[in-house]
């Protein structure tokens, strides 16, 4: 049996003796007419009333209990919905004396019960619900924390995200949040004509960006399954095909390691927009950023952590390379030469595994001196060919993709880029890519010949990005762990003795 604790056996027993009562400990008959934000916004004319009270009307609220204090032959408690608390009051003389006394033992913190009563104010100035029917409708067998301002313990409130939900009425306004930000993204780009689409979660090929695939297999076909870093090359493919403005909101998945701004699965949203260009994609991320700010009902700056991001528009456009020098204070001397450039790193403290060439060093020097320091939205613009492999090379220097990354408070939020429609340059550097891979490198883009096969047909000129939701809710709601912001976070496995008791959560 799951429920063994001394505390969960009581409240099984109390259960038990709710049913022998006839009152059903886990009835599904409960209407709820009213909720608790309806109930105190409904009836604050009673405040002003000369009774305090109006007994002509009745209301049905349902909730949990979060406090309850008896008072000998009278009861106040916090009931607790999605929308807020009200506070109730029952007495003997309310809901008749025997249910009153076998309430006392039978009803506890926890519970969620239904109540039916009349608006009135407490001696304290309290807008309350005089209840006059109370009836049980769900029996909590495993009690709440003892500390009625919630769970502190953080790995607990991620294990068990129902009970952090509970005990903290934040973390739902977080994920309230979440939810308008995803709403109202989707809107944006409804409202400009782009059409929404589903594309396959498991993938032949892991293709679609630089990342270590997690890997499944498909029984009835027997072949191994990618699960997808990437959408782009399918929506790409929807962009051959004839749409010209398209986007999916869904999850990718990475088999990489988890820190504050990682986790192995996570949600974007990926747009790709024909005859548009890069700079096109800028102007539009600045548009969708107003839009959200406006929205959701917050500054144009906005509080992060200890910095203040600014979010007026014209976001601040900078080359990497400028980058390196002007931000990163790296000497423009050193790079056109990887050997000045890893001596650089050697004297700064940081080694270098193996020999990168100079577009992977770029990366490590952005990584090291650059980065952090991007507050305030930032487009980092024009990044090196070699690390950017499904990006279109610019016309007026080849070495360069017509590529930007958009970093906010020091963390990469989205990364877009003028399309390689070449068919013959992406299946030379899908061909590159391969070759690293076969040299070690576990992140390196797989050969995609059917994805080339579709660039055959035509891609027209066109422009596509990704953005992630998870980063861009943990802006937006001041939360500095990704697992903040998504309900069930992936976890380390406990092990059968670490795992969390009654006792933790008090």
């Amino acid at each position: 049996m799951i429920f063994q604790d001394q505390y969960q056996l009581q409240r099984i027993e109390k259960g038990k003796a709710l049913q022998a009562l006839g009152k059903n400990p886990y009835t599904h008959n409960v209407i709820k007419d009213t909720s608790t934000k309806e109930f105190l916004e409904c009836y604050e004319y009673v405040m002003e009333s000369e009774l305090k009270r109006d007994e002509r009307k009745s209301n049905t609220v349902v909730g949990r209990i979060k406090l309850l204090r008896h008072m000998g032959k009278a009861a106040f408690a916090k009931i607790e919905d999605e929308h807020g608390m009200l506070q109730i009051y029952f007495s003997r003389e309310s809901i008749g004396e025997a249910w009153f006394e076998e309430a006392k033992k039978l009803v506890e913190v926890g519970d969620i019960i239904s109540v039916t009563g009349f608006p009135f104010v407490t001696k304290t100035g309290e807008l309350s619900l005089h209840v006059t029917t109370l009836d049980v409708a769900t029996k909590s067998i495993i009690p709440l924390p003892e500390k009625f301002h919630g769970l502190q313990d953080k790995e607990l409130r991620y294990r068990r995200r129902y009970l952090d939900m509970i005990m903290n009425a934040d973390v739902r306004k977080t994920f309230k949040i979440r939810s308008k930000i995803v709403s109202e993204i989707r809107h944006f780009f409804e409202e400009r004509d782009f059409l929404e689409v589903e594309t396959p979660m498991m993938h032949p090929i892991a293709g679609g960006a630089n990342a270590k695939p997690f890997v499944t297999h498909h029984n009835a076909l027997g072949v191994d399954r990618y699960l997808r870093i990437a959408p782009e090359l399918y929506l790409k493919r929807l962009v051959v095909g004839g749409f010209e403005a398209v986007f999916e909101i869904n999850r990718n998945f990475r088999n990489e390691g988890m820190d504050q701004t990682h986790n192995p699965e996570f949600t974007m949203i990926e747009f790709y927009w024909a005859y548009h260009t890069y700079h096109d994609l800028m102007r539009l991320t600045e548009e969708m950023f107003e839009v959200l700010l406006k929205k959701l009902k917050l500054p144009r700056k906005l509080p992060y952590g200890d910095l203040e991001i600014d979010f007026s528009k014209p976001f601040l456009k900078i080359g990497f390379r400028e980058a390196l020098s002007q931000i990163g204070g790296v000497p423009d001397a050193i790079l056109d030469d990887t050997k000045a450039i890893n001596a650089y790193l050697t004297e700064k403290g940081f080694s270098v595994e193996g020999k990168l060439s100079l577009g992977k060093l770029y990366e490590e020097l952005f990584d090291l001196f650059v980065e952090e320091k991007l507050v305030n939205p930032t487009f980092i613009i024009d990044y090196p060919i070699e690390i950017s492999p499904l990006a279109r090379r610019s016309d007026i220097n080849p070495n360069i993709a017509e590529r930007f990354e958009l970093f906010i408070a020091g963390r990469e939020i989205a990364n877009g880029f003028n399309e390689l429609n070449d068919p013959i340059d992406q299946y030379e550097r899908f061909a590159k890519q391969l070759e690293n891979k076969l040299g070690g490198d576990d992140e390196a883009h797989e050969m995609d010949e059917d994805y080339v096969y579709a660039l055959g047909y035509g891609l027209p000129p066109t422009a596509g990005q990704g953005l992630g939701i998870d980063r861009l809710t943990m802006l937006l709601t001041n939360e500095q762990s990704i697992k903040d912001v998504i309900l069930f976070p992936a976890m380390k496995p406990l092990n059968e003795s670490d795992e969390p008791t009654h006792k933790d959560e008090e």
